[in-house]
Formats: C-alpha cells, structure tokens, sequence
C-alpha cells in the first residue's frame, strides 16, 4: 500500500515505550446526570429487582440466592429486597487489583483512574495488505495483541476478535489465552465457552508463571463472562463459568449489554435503569458464591438504530449512555467498565475518527474505570485492525492528556518569566521552563502529523494509515517480550495442544 515507504518517518523508540508504565488519570469531571436523576435511575433499578427479578437462574444458583433472602415469584423469577441489595453491595469489592504477567505494568480498577483496553469479539480482520476483510485467525490475535503491548495509550488487553480457525471451543479457548498471555506482558481479559475449561486455562497460566498455584497470586487474567442475557434473565452458561472463574481465583468482569430498543427499553434512562438493574445482579451472584471476590462491572448500554435495528457503536447515544453508565457505578462503587470507540465506519476514514474520538473521550472525563472495546474496532466491532489500533493509541494519548487536565502552581505562573520575554527577545522558545516542560506538559503524537504542508509534501505525503502500516511491520519485525520464558513454553505445550509455532515470527506466522 505505502509505495512512499523508503521516506516514511521513522517512529520513536518502541522498546522504550513498551517498559515505561504509563501514568493514569482521574476522570470524573464530566457527569451526564444530575445528582437527582442518578437517585431516580439507581431507585428504578432497585425497584426492577425488587418487583420483576431476574428468570432463568439455574437451580444451584436459585437455591443459594433464596438461602441468602431472595424469593420467587410464582412464575419463577427471582426478586431482592432493597435492604438485601444494599447488603450484598457493601460486601463487594470496590477497589480490584489487576496485576500484569509484568507486575509493573498492573492495574488498580475502582478508583476513578482512566485505563484503555481492547474487548470485543470481531470475527473478521482487514488485511492492511489487501485492503480486503477476511475471517479472523489465531495469528491476527497474536499480532493484535503484539502490537497492544507497544501501545503506550492502552493499559490492557481483552481478545479483540474471535480465532476462526480453531476447530473445537476447547482449542480456541487454550488457544487464545495461549496468544494473549504470550503477546503482551500487560493485564488480559478472556472468555470462556464453558466452564469446564476454566481449570485448563488457569493451569495453563500457572505454567506460564513457572508453578502451581502461581496465577492464584498473581492474576494477570481477568474471566470476561456474560452473566445476565437482556432483558433480565441470567445465563446459564454465564453463571456456571462465574463459579469456576470464582473457585479458580480469577478477577471477574462481568457484563450486561442490552441495546437500547432492541433488548432494552428505547429511552435512554429507561436502559440505563434496566442495565443498571442487571449490573447488581452480578453482585447478588457473586455475593452468593464469594462475598467480595474481585469483580469489575461491565455496564455497556448497546444503542439501536431505529431505523433499522442494527446495532450503532459510533452514536452520541450510545457515547452518552456510556458516560453515564461509569457514573451510575461509580455513584454505587462498583469497579466501572464502559465501552466507547465502537465507531460503525469500515475504514479508518474520517467517520471513524469522530465517532471514536468523542465517544472515548465522554467515557474518559466520566471516570470510566475501564474503556473496553475502544481501539482497534472497525464496523460496530464486527473487524479487528492492528493499524487502527496504533492510530487509537494515539487519540488515547490525547484523550488522556484532557483527563489530566491542568497543572496550576506557582511555578507554571512564572511571572518571572514573563516579564524577562516582554522586556527581552519577545519569545518564549530559548527559557528554562520551556525546556523543561517540553515533555512533562505537552504529549506529541507518533503518527498524526504535524509537518507544514510543503514539508509533508516533501517528506512523501504519507497518510496516517500508512505509517500506521510501515509501524505495525515494524513491532512485529522485532523479536517479542522475553516475559514468557522457553522452559514454560516448552511445559505448556507439553500437556495442551498450542497451535502457534514454538518460535513465531509474528509477522508471518
């Protein structure tokens, strides 16, 4: 695609970037209700559990739910009292840790501090070759999550598309925990088909850590788990792998995703009460396996298009929604996970940069504990592009840097300063403190571009997606994290059946 290759820019150290842990900010500056309306959403939610419940629980859950107070309604769906309610919130965890494979790059959810990640499960990839989409495999995995642990901006990584040439789901769930933990020495998220492999996996991770029982003190992996089907009826299949990721010591995020007109009501509040309601029956779950076993909550109010029905990532419905979700959780201290950046563009075209840019940002200033879904994500979350995900990391770069907002002492208020420039050269480009502040106060993008239009010219006229492509060549071109060592490798492939070659090269494999 790049004919102009040979005058691409060259981009700034990646394996610098890739040691540094990058600060994280407070959000929460931006609140989408008022005090009142999150009272009115947070009484509806509460009132749904009390007065309609939740059906479909599976026996051994009912029979635990109703040994700790909940009741049945006569046509079998299960209620909570308030008072219970209240109880059971107050038992759970507020604050989760979320170490990484390196501990250094681990995660502290519940405190308001803004973290980015990947999440969804896109069942194509556009080949930045071809310009064409075609069904995802386990090496588009690895080398999106290769490029995720170069990705300064992105904290952590859930499996973002769906590994389609895995023949069994017992292969594709060893599997793709395999890529994951492999690619990336920062925190992960995976899920599950059935709760019968969550043994294998988390033995799987305790080889990779070097012995039994070392991912129960170090759990770099978090079970992303579908816990409740909207509207209102528990999963199954959610609940029975709750219980294994939950006997297994694996953090939790749990997620409801109901879309707005389609399985939630068509008002915004309306399914933002309903999603809400369905959050805190993760914690009445939990509280009736472990009390305050580590769980993140995924409140991800989906939007549809009326028009059609289909879904809209890329809506300033589903952008708002989102902030006020992170709000509604934090409001009742629970570990808030939102999504943002599901823009509905196919291409990383100016349609995509909108819809992702203010749609992560709402996310972001609400205090989002965790932004899923947000990078990398074309077409409503359908394809999965390593090149979108390192143009991403740069607008999480910015967004980050709004989040942070402005530092107000008396040393930026150089009065000093000033009057030297205005009595002297009348610029600021030769003083201390710019020199000093060049990197502390100002962040500069690895590919936007900010060249005049005749150096631009001159330098090529690449396009951001072209040096997106020469950069994605360029991570995988360099040997991966040594995190993973080849004695682990060489027990875990021992005893499960990895489909990645023992010593990929990620570009090729």
């Amino acid at each position: 695609m790049n004919t102009k290759r040979n005058h691409r820019r060259r981009t700034p150290s990646i394996e610098a970037i890739k040691r540094e842990p990058p600060a994280r900010f407070e959000g929460g500056a931006y609140r989408p209700l008022s005090d009142s309306q999150c009272e009115q959403i947070t009484f509806s939610a509460f009132e749904i559990l009390h007065k309609i419940g939740i059906a479909e629980a599976p026996e051994w859950l009912r029979r635990q739910l109703i040994e700790r107070g909940a009741r049945q309604r006569e046509d079998g769906r299960i209620t909570f009292d308030p008072g219970r309610i209240e109880a059971a919130l107050q038992r759970a965890s507020h604050r989760v840790s979320l170490p990484g494979f390196d501990e250094q790059f681990g995660l502290d959810i519940g405190n308001a501090c803004v973290h980015i990640g990947t999440g969804g499960a896109a069942v194509q990839t556009l080949d930045a070759e071809t310009g064409q989409y075609r069904n995802s495999t386990l090496s588009d995995l690895y080398r999106m999550m290769r490029v995720l642990d170069r990705c300064e901006h992105v904290h952590y990584g859930i499996r973002p598309l769906v590994a389609r040439d895995m023949t069994t789901p017992l292969d594709l769930d060893l599997n793709t925990a395999y890529a994951c933990l492999r690619a990336t020495q920062k925190p992960i998220g995976t899920s599950f088909h059935s709760a019968a492999h969550v043994p294998q996996v988390t033995r799987l991770f305790d080889l990779a850590l070097g012995g039994e029982n070392r991912f129960r003190r170090q759990p770099f992996c978090f079970g992303v788990i579908v816990h409740v089907v909207s509207p209102l009826r528990f999963s199954t299949e959610g609940v029975d792998i709750m219980r294994a990721a939950i006997e297994a010591g694996m953090p939790l995020q749990i997620c409801t995703a109901g879309q707005a007109g389609a399985t939630s009501p068509a008002s915004l509040a309306g399914a933002l009460a309903q999603g809400l309601a369905e959050s805190i029956a993760g914690t009445l779950i939990v509280d009736a396996i472990k009390p305050g076993h580590p769980c993140i909550y995924a409140f991800l109010p989906f939007i549809s298009d009326l028009r059609t029905g289909a879904m809209t990532g890329g809506s300033g419905e589903s952008a708002i929604a989102n902030a006020a979700a992170a709000q509604l959780l934090h409001r009742l201290q629970m570990p808030a996970t939102v999504s943002a950046g599901m823009t509905d563009s196919k291409i990383e075209d100016v349609q995509a940069g909108y819809e992702k840019g203010y749609s992560v940002a709402l996310a972001a200033q609400a205090g989002a504990d965790m932004i899923n879904l947000s990078v990398g994500m074309l077409g409503s979350i359908m394809v999965a592009s390593p090149e979108s995900l390192l143009i991403d990391n740069d607008m999480c770069g910015a967004v980050l840097r709004t989040v942070r907002g402005i530092e107000v002492t008396d040393e930026m208020l150089d009065l000093e300063s000033i009057e030297r420039v205005v009595c002297g050269e009348g610029h600021y480009l030769g003083e201390p403190q710019t020199l000093q502040l060049m990197k502390s106060e100002y962040l500069y993008p690895e590919l936007g571009d900010r060249q005049s239009v005749a150096d631009w010219l001159d330098a090529g006229a690449e396009t951001i997606w072209q040096r997106a492509c020469s950069q994605v060549h360029e991570i995988l071109d360099e040997p991966p994290s040594g995190h993973l060592t080849p004695a682990a490798d060489r027990k875990i492939r021992e005893l499960f059946d990895i489909k990645l070659r023992g010593n990929p090269n990620a570009s090729k494999t």
